[in-house]
């Protein structure tokens, strides 16, 4: 008896205690729910899947999560990252791929244009010997071809009557001006002998002298080259006939052939280097003086370019060929600008990938203009401080367009399934009106007597 009562004693208590427990559960649990959700703050929304895309690229999609053939997991498409252009790639697969960006900014578009050219005299400096009367050379002191000569020296000596007859009427209007006292006869015959080109010094011996001299010694009108000589000891010559040709080649002209696509980017004044072939280690600096207004070799498609370069040492011979580069743009301000390997050409469009952070990269289409030192100036679709990507941009490109593809398929397999449920829809249609029509007529055989 006294065990039976024990044992309901612990009884008793196991229940008094189950019950204090469960009435503490029951008066904790509000409080805990409302400190966690305190904490924990509210709950995150989850991110739309849209579908799965096949991780290797193929075109093809699923609604709900799959496996490919190689147990590769398919990748999640979502809400937020349809809803604009950007291409989301894992931080792994970037790192992977070495994708670099550099940021966009101010830079000095100048780019090298390459031509060929040739040195030519400078056509400022040539001169002409000739006569403006007929007469004979009597003798010869320039002789040669390529000699060179100074100002003042004499080239050959000529006989000429109408000289002779003009120094004749200045000594009789001399003598006449004696007797008369008027010296406008003089002056008049002083003009005859100006225009036929005798020298001052010529006709002031004449008046100091007196004397009617046969022959008169030609002086060279400038210092040069005698590039031409067309005449010898003995020939009579006719007024304006080219007796030499003097050229001054303290000074030449490298004329440049620049092709047809680069003659857009050179103007007067910009700069040049010219290496002369024959002086390799001696490059020149120079600028360009002069463009010609049309092809000179219309078969090359090039426009002539004119440099101007000393030669005080005349070490430089016309003719020879030099190399010259130019640098057009060095003088210009400098202009927002990209890498040039951050352009995807693809011939209809030019596109930059803007990277917008956490692997999201966006492409842009841009307009471009000139290029240069590995630059290219971007004249709409950039802006200053955005990152652009420089390495790995095809990798990103192929993303881009093949999230266009899945979207594309996306809207095809949508408009199929929309179609495809029109046509259930009409079908179920027929179907009712079929069965209703079919009870109705069962109907009314049943009731025919």
């Amino acid at each position: 008896m006294k065990r039976l009562s024990s044992f309901a004693l612990v009884a008793a208590g196991i229940l008094a205690g189950a019950a204090g427990v469960y009435w503490y559960m029951q008066q904790s649990a509000p409080a805990t729910m409302t400190a966690a959700t305190e904490e924990s703050g509210p709950a995150k929304a989850e991110r739309e899947v849209l579908y799965y895309r096949n991780p290797m690229g193929l075109p093809d999609t699923s609604p709900v999560p799959k496996k490919d053939s190689m147990g590769m997991d398919y990748i999640p498409v979502y809400a937020d990252e349809a809803a604009d252009d950007a291409v989301s790639i894992s931080p792994g697969k970037v790192q992977r791929s070495g994708v670099k960006t550099e940021t966009v900014g101010e830079k000095a578009i100048s780019r090298a244009v390459r031509a060929t050219g040739t040195v030519e005299h400078d056509e400022s400096t040539l001169w002409i010997v000739t006569v403006r009367s007929d007469g004979y050379i009597e003798d010869l002191f320039v002789d040669k071809t390529g000699e060179h000569i100074k100002a003042g020296e004499p080239m050959f000596r000529f006989y000429s009557p109408q000289i002779q007859l003009a120094q004749v009427d200045l000594l009789v209007s001399l003598r006449s001006q004696g007797r008369t006292g008027s010296g406008r006869d003089v002056e008049g015959a002083i003009q005859k002998l100006r225009n036929l080109d005798v020298p001052q010094d010529r006709i002031d011996e004449v008046l100091r002298t007196k004397e009617n001299f046969r022959t008169l010694d030609w002086r060279a009108p400038a210092s040069g080259h005698v590039i031409e000589k067309n005449v010898i000891k003995g020939q009579f010559v006719e007024a304006g006939d080219e007796l030499f040709r003097i050229a001054d080649n303290s000074h030449v002209w490298v004329i440049a052939e620049v092709a047809e696509a680069d003659i857009a980017d050179i103007a007067v004044g910009t700069k040049v280097t010219v290496t002369l072939r024959a002086f390799p280690n001696a490059p020149q600096e120079g600028e360009v003086t002069f463009v010609y207004p049309h092809m000179r070799k219309m078969e090359t498609r090039t426009v002539p370019v004119r440099i101007v370069l000393s030669n005080k040492d005349g070490r430089i011979t016309p003719g020879m060929y030099a190399d010259v580069v130019f640098h057009p743009g060095a003088e210009k301000a400098p202009v927002t600008a990209v890498p040039a390997s951050a352009v995807i050409d693809s011939g209809t469009r030019k596109v930059v990938l803007i990277a917008k952070g956490e692997g999201r990269f966006e492409p842009r289409e841009v307009k471009v203009g000139r290029a240069g030192n590995g630059y290219v100036e971007v004249l709409e679709g950039v802006k200053q401080g955005e990152e652009v990507v420089t390495a790995a941009t095809f990798l990103i490109d192929s993303e881009s367009n093949l999230k266009a593809a899945l979207s594309g398929l996306e809207h095809q397999d949508a408009q199929e399934h929309q179609e495809h449920q029109d046509a259930q829809e009409h079908q179920d249609a027929q179907d009712a009106q079929a069965h209703q029509y079919h009870e109705g007529h069962q109907g009314h055989e049943e009731t025919a007597p």
